[in-house]
């Protein structure tokens, strides 16, 4: 990501600072999939966080930062689906138990961005049958949709825009 954002940097001819702007005024969103509560293994969710097929987006969180969604992403996200009318829920791996992660995090390591980590939930994630709800589709479509027609803007003091 790194690399391809200091191209389009080059081919507009921009400075350095520029750069660096730009990155405080992008937001990035890591949308993957997330782990829908299985009715044959309840036990392997979380007990506060436990997402459903059909119930909206999933925000997903992690305390050790498999997953980028911070409090600031979490809350521009939250706007988005709010402005959108669309449901949102949270999701957090179990603390004694290994879980995922994404891209999202990987790609924060080499470029310093504001990212939330999202999904739809589904169950039996990498089978041949994964199952997944169509609503959810329908409503990440329509974030998406806002969102590409919108822009968060860094203000320089830390806070951040959000200019629908």
């Amino acid at each position: 990501l790194k690399e391809v954002l200091h191209r389009v940097l080059y081919a507009f001819h921009l400075e350095e600072v520029d750069y660096y702007k730009a990155l405080q005024n992008s937001f990035l969103i890591s949308a993957d999939n997330a782990h829908a509560v299985h009715p044959s293994h309840p036990d392997k969710a979380d007990p506060v966080n436990r997402p459903y097929m059909n119930q909206g987006i999933v925000l997903k969180y992690s305390a050790n930062q498999k997953y980028t969604t911070d409090a600031v992403s979490g809350a521009v996200f939250k706007s988005f689906c709010e402005k959108a009318q669309v449901p949102y829920q949270t999701f957090t791996n179990r603390s004694d138990m290994l879980g995922g992660s994404t891209l999202g995090n990987i790609s924060n390591s080499q470029v310093a961005m504001n990212t939330v980590d999202i999904g739809l939930a589904q169950l039996s994630m990498h089978s041949p049958y994964e199952t997944a709800g169509v609503m959810d589709g329908y409503d990440l479509a329509e974030v998406a949709r806002l969102f590409y027609s919108s822009f968060v803007r860094g203000k320089g003091d830390g806070n951040l825009e959000i200019c629908f």
